[in-house]
């Protein structure tokens, strides 16, 4: 089976009920649950707290295990985001030396042992389902991902609306197997072409054989509408993203103006200008958008302008860049294409397609 995520995230994210402003609530409580820990943590290592140790490790693990618990299924299907395997693993090794101190530390009474012990068994129990969890996943470049991934599968399988997600310098800081996306699209001719935004660029459309050809020296995957688009729509698709592309250039060409009036109003001379007008160049990419979750109306990242062209598809996908607190603030959380593996609008192309792609002519040559 494609991997994908559980059929019961599926159920949740795609329920009529999974409304923004539920989103919202879930993404406050976990950034406010994890705020509070990390503040009861700090309070307990600098003695502002009047516990006994075995005390205060049993409480603290304790907390950590429960919040650990209560997400431990989500970030085992996440695992491919750094984000999720530091969640998972900071706390599992923090609540097993809590733990093993509050067994050996002196007690108020023989039950805080007993929890420690029990807390203990906790810990290791959700270490064993990550290990587990880490079984299905291999490394691809600088991260992981599933492990029945079909890494660089030919043009030939690709559908216009699939995304594809490739390695490059972004994604090797951050340790992810992938940190650029295209999208495919059909070609008025027939043909495929990808949609994307880049920084020396901005957004544009490219050839789909500069990613999937032979001078490719990188790699990708590839990811497709679990609902797929019809002829009619993918014709609109590629309107609305050359609509984007003519949008995108105007801007950049007025924010070139506006930056170069700027800059010709320092008292400097034209020796410091002229490198100050190169750097400041707007090639129409979004900056402040690779650190921040914006998607603005006239300046993409890759994942913003792929993200910009589903939602005006209508295609629904997870709600991204909304802030620590969910509430749209885009503040601490940029859209990283790496999770769009676990987004339910998507199904990733496996192994199993090349399977099935390879064994009608294993029955014809038989013949």
């Amino acid at each position: 089976m494609p991997y994908s995520p559980s059929e019961s995230s599926l159920e949740l994210q795609t329920s009529p009920t999974y409304s923004p402003a539920y989103y919202s609530f879930v993404k406050c409580a976990n950034t406010v649950g994890y705020f509070s820990l990390l503040y009861l943590t700090w309070r307990f290592f600098t003695h502002h707290h009047d516990w006994l140790l075995s005390t205060g490790c049993v409480v603290l693990s304790g907390c950590w295990l429960a919040m650990t618990r209560i997400k431990v299924d989500h970030l085992l299907q996440t695992y491919f985001d750094i984000l999720s395997r530091i969640e998972l693993q900071l706390p599992v090794v923090l609540g097993l030396i809590l733990s093993a101190v509050a067994i050996e530390a002196k007690a108020y009474h023989p039950i805080f042992h007993v929890a420690a012990l029990g807390e203990m068994a906790g810990w290791i129990y959700i270490y064993v389902l990550y290990r587990r969890n880490q079984k299905k996943f291999k490394k691809q470049g600088y991260g992981p991902v599933p492990f029945n991934t079909w890494v660089n599968p030919p043009a030939s399988v690709l559908k216009a609306g699939d995304l594809i997600l490739t390695s490059g310098n972004i994604a090797k800081e951050l340790h992810e197997s992938v940190g650029h996306a295209e999208m495919v699209l059909k070609m008025p001719d027939g043909g495929l072409g990808l949609f994307s935004s880049y920084m020396a660029k901005g957004t544009i459309i490219h050839p789909i054989e500069e990613l999937t050809g032979p001078s490719y020296k990188g790699h990708y995957v590839a990811l497709h509408l679990r609902q797929p688009w019809s002829s009619t729509q993918e014709s609109e698709a590629t309107k609305m993203a050359e609509q984007m592309i003519l949008t995108n250039k105007q801007w950049a060409a007025a924010e070139n103006i506006r930056v170069t009036k700027r800059i010709d109003f320092l008292p400097l001379p034209e020796s410091l200008k002229a490198p100050l007008r190169k750097i400041f160049y707007a090639s129409g990419y979004d900056w402040f958008g690779t650190f921040m979750g914006r998607v603005t109306d006239n300046r993409w990242t890759c994942i913003g302008a792929a993200l910009e062209l589903y939602r005006r598809m209508g295609v629904k996908t997870n709600k991204y860049g909304t802030g620590l607190l969910g509430v749209g603030t885009t503040l601490l959380d940029p859209i990283l294409p790496v999770r769009f593996l676990a987004d339910p609008a998507f199904e990733l192309i496996t192994i199993n397609e090349l399977e099935l792609a390879i064994a009608p002519k294993d029955k014809l040559n038989r013949q």
